[in-house]
C-alpha cells in the first residue's frame, strides 16, 4: 500500500487515484483512455476551466469529482486523489506541480517539465520537502522501439558511438498554444525535447556545449516563436548530436545513431499514433523491424503508480526533466547570441533501459470534446 499523504482518505484496493489537470488534446486523446489499461490507477477527478468538457468527460469516464482551476486547492484537499497528471500548457506546469506537492499529492507532469531550469528545481524541491513522488511523462522511456535502440547502442554492435542525427517537424495551425511564447511554446520545448532526450539516453551522457541557429520566414504564424531550429550538442568523447525541428514543414519524425561498425535508423521514432520502425545496418547486413502500435500512456500510469505505492524515485524523475530543460535554455541562448554556450556539469545516474518496457494494447480512439487535433487545439 502506498504511503498516505495529507488530506487524503484511506483506500483499501491499492489503486492510486488521479486528478487529470487540463483537458486539452493530449489529455483527451491519450491520458484519459489510458486509465482503462492501468489496473493500479484510477481516474477520480477532472480539473478544467471548460464546463462543457467537465460535464461531458465526467459523464463519459464516470468521474464525479469535477473542479475548475480556481477550486484546485479544494481538489487537492478533497481526500479523493493521491496524484495529479498535469496536462496544461508548459508555462503552467511549475505552478500546479508545486501546489500539488505542497498539499502532499504526487505529481506526474507532461514534458517539458517546465520552461526554465529554475522552475524545474522549484518543483523538485517542493516534491522533496513533502516527500512525494515527481515524474515527468517521457512515454518513450517505456516504449519498445526506443528501448530496443538503447539496448543496441549499449551492446557494442554499432561499435564506438559517434553521431546522433534527428529530425522532428510538423505543420502547426495558427493560434495553437505551441506558437505562443508566453505559454512556453517553441519547437524545442514541444518536439525538440524528444530529440534531445533520445540523444542523451542513447549516448548515456550529458552534453557540455551546445550551438543553435533559428530561422523564421514571413509566415504570420511565427510572430512569437521560431519556425525552425537547428542545434548541435557536443558530448564527452567528442561525440556530436545534431537536431532539426520545425513547426512549418511536413511531418517527419526520425533519428539515426551511427557508430564505427554500423548504424541504426528509427523512422518514425517519436510518434504514438502508429507503428515505429528500425533499420539496422551492421557490417554490410541490413535488418528491418516494425514495432506495432501500442498504448504508450498507460505504461506511464502503471509505472508511476507503482513508484507511489512503493515510495521509490521514478525514472524519469524531476532531475531527468531538468536535464533537458537546461539544454533547451542554453540552445535558445546560443541562437540569440549566435555563439556556442557551455553547460555546467550535470550528473545523471538513472537512464532508461529495456527492463522498463511495458506493453499495453492501443486504447480505443475516443470522441473528443471541443478539441480537434494537436496542431489545432489552442489549449484548455
Amino acid at each position: 500500500m502506498r504511503p498516505r499523504t495529507r488530506g487524503q482518505s484511506e483506500q483499501t484496493d491499492g489503486r492510486v487515484r488521479y486528478a487529470c489537470v487540463g483537458l486539452g488534446y493530449i489529455a483527451q486523446a491519450a491520458v484519459l483512455p489510458a486509465f482503462s489499461h492501468a489496473a493500479n490507477s484510477e481516474l477520480t477527478a477532472l480539473v478544467s476551466s471548460n464546463p462543457v468538457k467537465l460535464k461531458r468527460l465526467g459523464r463519459k469516464y464516470r468521474v464525479r469529482h469535477l473542479f475548475t482551476y480556481d477550486r484546485f486547492e479544494e481538489c487537492l484537499s478533497s481526500g479523493q486523489i493521491d496524484a495529479v497528471y498535469i496536462a496544461l500548457p508548459n508555462s503552467k506546469h511549475r505552478e500546479y506541480a508545486v501546489r500539488a506537492a505542497n498539499a502532499g499529492v504526487h505529481v506526474l507532469c507532461e514534458k517539458p517539465m517546465a520552461v526554465t531550469g529554475a522552475e524545474c528545481r522549484e518543483m523538485i524541491e517542493a516534491a522533496r520537502a513533502s516527500d512525494v513522488r515527481l515524474m515527468v511523462a517521457y512515454r518513450l522511456h517505456f516504449e519498445a522501439a526506443n528501448l530496443k535502440a538503447v539496448e543496441i547502442a549499449r551492446s557494442g554492435r554499432l561499435g564506438d558511438l559517434r553521431i546522433f542525427n534527428s529530425l522532428f517537424t510538423m505543420s502547426v495551425k495558427p493560434d495553437n498554444v505551441r506558437l505562443r511564447a508566453e505559454l512556453g511554446g517553441g519547437t524545442l520545448y514541444d518536439i525538440g525535447i524528444y530529440c534531445i532526450n533520445a540523444a542523451r539516453y542513447l549516448f548515456r551522457d550529458e552534453p557540455y556545449e551546445v550551438l543553435a541557429t533559428s530561422a523564421t520566414g514571413s509566415d504570420e504564424r511565427f510572430e512569437s516563436v521560431e519556425e525552425m531550429m537547428c542545434a548541435t550538442l557536443r558530448f564527452p568523447g567528442e561525440r556530436l548530436a545534431s537536431i532539426t525541428t520545425s513547426f512549418g514543414a511536413a511531418d517527419a519524425s526520425s533519428y539515426e545513431l551511427v557508430g564505427t561498425k554500423g548504424r541504426l535508423r528509427v523512422d518514425p521514432a517519436y510518434e504514438w499514433v502508429g507503428s515505429l520502425k528500425h533499420e539496422l545496418h551492421v557490417r554490410g547486413k541490413t535488418a528491418n523491424r516494425t514495432f506495432p502500435k501500442r498504448d504508450p500512456f498507460s505504461p506511464q500510469l502503471i509505472y508511476f503508480s507503482d513508484c507511489v505505492r512503493r515510495g521509490v524515485t521514478p525514472e524519469p524523475s524531476g532531475e531527468e526533466g531538468l536535464a533537458d530543460v537546461r539544454i533547451i535554455e542554453a540552445l535558445y541562448a546560443s541562437a540569440r547570441k549566435r555563439q556556442p554556450v557551455r553547460l555546467g556539469a550535470f550528473r545523471r545516474e538513472q537512464r532508461p533501459g529495456p527492463r522498463q518496457e511495458l506493453r499495453r494494447p492501443p486504447a480505443k480512439k475516443p470522441k473528443l470534446v471541443q478539441v480537434t487535433s494537436p496542431s489545432e487545439n489552442p489549449g484548455d
